[in-house]
């Protein structure tokens, strides 16, 4: 791959700056250096379909003195492309055949032509017998995908590399496509396989083209919290050197985390105040913002009432920092919700615990369970009489 150690692929840094002009929280003056950013970006690449398309979404506005040389450039490189394609297959090996084929691909994907980077890689693929070289233009297909948030390609190339390295294919390979599967995971809201992922790849995290290495243990730490139990979270996050090592460079977060943990629910609840910016100005995990916030209060609430069988709404709002009014409004959804396992006597002021029985859970899951199998013995059985 073409990302060295700590370099994010430029695409996916031009998705995030777009996706930062279109948020209705970036104010008007950081919009207009984010446009002469993006501008500068295109031009730069000569990414003249990718301002095509820009200019039928409304980021810029038609202008052919930008849009026309780019077209000429690309015109151009394309020519030389297909001439040394041309030339691999007359004169010299598969090997180079490949690579000139590889060249254009990478030439449509650097472009934003998506459509026919796809294509291109297709024919490279083709060409290509080994493995590992297989694996990195899935790479390549899943950090397209990534540009614009296309799931359904996402999760065809994640089902494809794994029936790859059914075949053979690295370590450090495997371990990458783990965090491109963590990710997109995060991104479709399923937080707890991302997690699992996630931290699986803490210690051999190499996939510096998607984000940097204190992006990536945000993401893990995010995760963790509200999918976790205490032991494990203790275990795999709080005391985690990988972790530790950069969690200070990330604002907020360590007290985020740490606070939970303690149990300082006042100081977490202002920690939380502040990781919510980023999380809004965060292009995967923005969709799920409101999710997210409630997931992490249920997480909260929960730890706190586990420690009790009754206490007072006045005592749960010192222990948060809040009013007693925000407590009881907050409850009250969560528990209409069936997030939380309380009731609230509002004469009283208290709140008291109703936990679920596990086994008695079990034993009517088990009851259930037993009815639906002898009445299918009976169909059987009638059946077989027959």
């Amino acid at each position: 791959m073409d990302s060295e150690e700590g370099t994010q692929q430029p695409q996916l840094v031009l998705a995030h700056k777009l996706f930062l002009l279109t948020h209705p929280d970036v104010n008007d003056l950081d919009k207009v250096r984010l446009r002469e950013e993006v501008l500068e970006a295109v031009v730069s690449n000569d990414m003249a379909p990718l301002f095509e398309t820009l200019v039928s979404k409304g980021v810029f506005s038609l202008n052919l003195e930008v849009l026309d040389p780019m077209r000429i450039k690309n015109a151009d490189e394309l020519k030389k492309l297909d001439e040394k394609i041309a030339d691999a297959e007359e004169n010299l090996g598969e090997s180079e055949v490949r690579e000139a084929h590889l060249a254009k691909s990478l030439f449509y994907v650097r472009i934003g032509d998506k459509g026919k980077a796809l294509e291109q890689l297709k024919v490279t693929e083709k060409k290509t017998v080994a493995v590992g070289q297989k694996m990195d233009l899935v790479f390549y297909t899943l950090q397209m995908g990534l540009f614009d948030l296309d799931f359904d390609l996402i999760a065809k190339c994640i089902d494809k590399a794994k029936k790859l390295f059914e075949k053979g294919g690295d370590w450090e390979r495997k371990n990458r496509l783990k965090v491109y599967e963590g990710l997109f995971c995060m991104s479709t809201r399923n937080f707890k396989k991302a997690a699992d992922l996630f931290l699986d790849s803490i210690s051999t995290f190499t996939t510096y083209e998607l984000f940097p290495y204190d992006t990536f243990i945000f993401y893990t730490v995010l995760t963790s919290i509200i999918t976790l139990d205490r032991v494990s979270l203790k275990q795999k996050v709080v005391d985690a050197p990988e972790i530790l090592t950069v969690i200070g460079k990330i604002p907020y977060l360590s007290e985020f985390m740490n606070s939970l943990y303690e149990c300082q629910y006042k100081s977490f609840f202002s920690a939380f105040a502040g990781l919510m910016e980023h999380i809004k100005l965060d292009r995967y995990l923005q969709p799920h913002f409101r999710y997210y916030m409630r997931e992490v209060r249920t997480v909260v609430y929960s730890q706190f009432l586990e420690s009790y069988k009754s206490v007072t709404i006045e005592a749960m709002a010192k222990a948060f920092g809040v009013s007693e009014d925000f407590i009881d409004l907050e409850l009250s959804r969560f528990i209409a919700a069936g997030k939380l396992h309380c009731k609230i006597d509002k004469v009283a002021g208290v709140l008291e615990t109703n936990r679920p029985d596990a086994k008695n859970a079990l034993y009517q899951a088990t009851i259930k369970q037993g009815d639906f199998l002898l009445n299918r013995i009976q169909k059987l059985s009638r059946v077989i009489d027959l």
